[in-house]
């Protein structure tokens, strides 16, 4: 059975509305891979490279899920990352709160929650002693855009108070920089973090139920989007489950 399933259910043109249905199921362990980043980082742009590549490699999203979270606090040099939340730098610090991590820096790789510095050499040893280990959760991500907005449903079962998250990301995304560490230089980027939406925590019995509605924004086109979702438990900061959807859309 594969690890993932990714099907494309439908889309069809009904009554003048076009719509399109798709799901991802991750049955067996898929890691998580954060890459923290940001445009005014000089020595971010090899580590965008190499997430890229990974992006595209035949290990997602069967066996890991790689996303690319901009950060802002490297705004101050004199270039804005337009990609950059502060949720993101939030996140970075509460691994380091944890004791996940040591320290707040970029390009930052964290795997299932975890500092991970042997992220250029040693991931696929990593991943294969990760699909060894038994499923901490079963996700099924469901995704239907009807006249640009996406409905996305998450279900399946995961350990009782994880918290349950959704992303929508976008790729070939490129930026002229004018400024800062990188200036003179065009940066591309693959699997940036355009939505982050924390959809609350698994309840008592483990069952998971829980949706969202992304609206079309000007700025992501839906054709290059996806959407990703992972458990993540909320006392550890260890990530249980991932599960990635190419966004189905009707543009």
């Amino acid at each position: 059975m594969r690890q993932l399933i990714l099907t494309i259910l439908a889309c069809v043109l009904s009554t003048g509305v076009l719509a399109a249905s798709c799901r991802a199921t991750a049955s067996k362990p898929v890691a998580l891979v954060e890459l923290y980043s940001s445009e005014g980082c000089s020595s971010c742009p090899p580590a965008d490279k190499w997430l890229a590549t990974l992006a595209h490699s035949k290990l997602v999203p069967s066996q890991v899920v790689p996303l690319a979270l901009h950060v802002p606090y490297w705004d101050y040099i004199g270039w804005r990352d337009r990609f950059a939340l502060s949720q993101f730098e939030q996140r970075q610090r509460e691994a380091v709160r944890q004791g996940r991590s040591s320290a707040v820096y970029t390009p930052q790789v964290l795997l299932n929650g975890r500092d991970f510095r042997d992220w250029d050499g040693g991931l696929d040893r990593a991943l294969a002693k990760i699909a060894q280990q038994p499923a901490k959760a079963v996700l099924t991500l469901d995704a239907r855009t009807i006249d640009g907005k996406t409905q996305a449903s998450l279900s399946g079962h995961a350990p009782a108070g994880a918290l349950v998250v959704l992303a929508r990301y976008e790729s070939g995304l490129s930026s002229e920089v004018k400024a800062g560490e990188n200036s003179g230089v065009r940066l591309t980027h693959d699997n940036v973090v355009r939505d982050w939406i924390e959809l609350g925590h698994v309840p008592a019995d483990g069952s998971l139920d829980f949706s969202h509605t992304l609206q079309r924004r000007a700025d992501i086109q839906s054709a290059r989007s996806g959407l990703a979702a992972f458990v993540q438990d909320a006392k550890s900061g260890e990530i249980l489950q991932a599960v990635m959807l190419p966004q189905c859309t009707s543009d």
